[in-house]
């Protein structure tokens, strides 16, 4: 017989409110209030901190890894079973919002705490765990925590990312006191589920609360120095010019073009940084450094996309007379997330009575990690303003995220009684 439990959605609600005000920050761009917590700074290691105690207060039995990977688990009757786990991500970009990774996290908590609440037993354990670095903002790699842990990236490597400050992943982790004794590569799960803003206006559009994600598209994240020749700005001819600038700049349209020419499929092309030297304004830069964010659902025209974008790159040094250093930060192929999970996903939004669309990710997730080593798949929930989100204008409401968490906790309840 198929159990099924709500969730307390006031006190989901709360645990999101009040984990927003730490790192809270009044943002003069928008008037709003928002969130800047980055991996591993105070703010941060507050988080964490406040996280651990309501898992603890839950009951739950808590371990943090080497990467700081921090998981809580709520004992099923027979430990030699591998467990069901939820999980996300409690660090921020610099001016984010209260809901992106967040909800995966304090849903998963609620999700114990409601199985506490009803006296209900599971098969195997169940595990709600947050990842370090998932935005990479600070050390340049997403999804970090989460890749250190599918074994994508070594913890050496891992331990030796270091900031703009030049401060190290494994020096910042030992200051906040997170540096875990557990191992990295964890056990692997029976199954993996994350509950996640959907970031985007799918959802919304189809005036439905809840998304079956079918797996998110790749990712490429690259570092590009360009270096030319300062010179006076009034007195050197433009053919004698060696400008990192307008290389640049260059590269950004170029970037746009390709996007808007249908030849690369759904490209989507983002210069997110862009620094130019000294910034004089009497003086031709002679350096300038940006990075190109390319996201595509198919990994052959992710591969058209950068090998056009690096014979452009090419081309452009030699005509302008820079010279061109590149910095691979990230990449990821396309990852479909296990078809049993989806499907009993769906299903259990079917039980519950609550309508969903199937989607794919544009954005990256711990969960295409975590699909390297076992089933996994993602709920959906809507957002407001258009799905908006990395910004204090990201916002679900509180039905939107009792629904997915809703999901969440009856789907990982059937997975945890499964033999």
């Amino acid at each position: 017989m198929t159990r099924t439990v709500r969730i307390n959605r006031d006190r989901l609600w709360d645990s999101l409110m009040e984990l927003k005000e730490i790192g809270a920050y009044d943002d003069e761009a928008t008037g709003l209030r928002g969130v800047r917590r980055l991996a591993l700074t105070d703010a941060d290691a507050e988080a964490r901190r406040r996280c651990v105690q309501w898992m603890l207060e839950a009951g739950l039995e808590v371990r943090v890894d080497r990467i700081g990977n921090v998981y809580a688990t709520r004992p099923g009757r027979n430990r030699s079973l591998p467990g069901v786990l939820m999980g996300s991500h409690i660090d921020t970009v610099a001016a984010g919002g209260a809901f992106d990774g967040t909800l995966g996290v304090l849903g998963g908590i609620e999700v114990m705490r409601t199985l506490n609440d009803a006296g209900i037993e599971t098969l195997r354990d169940i595990e709600v765990g947050f990842f370090t670095e998932e935005e990479g903002v600070r050390f340049g790699t997403d999804m970090l925590g989460s890749a250190v842990t599918a074994g994508r990236i070594p913890l050496d490597h891992a331990h030796k990312l270091t900031d703009e400050a030049g401060k190290t992943v494994k020096d910042e982790l030992i200051r906040i006191g997170f540096d875990g004794q557990a191992h990295e590569r964890r056990p692997v799960p029976h199954a993996y589920i994350e509950c996640h803003i959907e970031q985007g206006p799918i959802l919304a559009d189809a005036g439905v609360d809840i998304g079956i994600v079918e797996g998110v598209q790749s990712i490429s994240w690259q570092r590009l120095t360009i270096r030319g020749e300062a010179a006076h700005a009034g007195t050197t001819p433009i053919a004698s010019r060696h400008d990192a600038g307008l290389a640049a700049a260059s590269i950004v349209v170029e970037a746009r073009r390709m996007c808007d020419s249908g030849d690369f499929g759904r490209l989507r092309a983002t210069v997110g940084n862009f620094r130019i030297g000294a910034g004089q304004t009497n003086v031709i830069p002679h350096e300038a450094i940006l990075t190109i964010d390319l996201r595509n659902p198919a990994d052959d025209h992710m591969t058209a996309a950068e090998q056009h974008l690096a014979g452009y790159v090419g081309e452009l040094a030699a005509h302008h007379g820079v010279q061109v250093a590149w910095e691979r930060m990230a990449k990821t192929a396309v990852v479909p997330f296990h078809p049993g999970i989806r499907q009993l996903l769906a299903a259990t939004a079917d039980d519950l009575g609550l309508p969903y669309v199937r989607a794919t990710s544009g954005a990256g997730h711990d969960a295409q990690e975590i699909a390297a080593i076992c089933p996994t798949a993602m709920v959906f929930v809507a957002g407001e303003n258009g799905g908006i989100s990395h910004t204090p204008r990201e916002y679900s409401t509180p039905g939107a995220c009792a629904n997915g968490t809703d999901v969440l906790a009856n789907a990982v309840l059937r997975l945890a009684d499964q033999p």
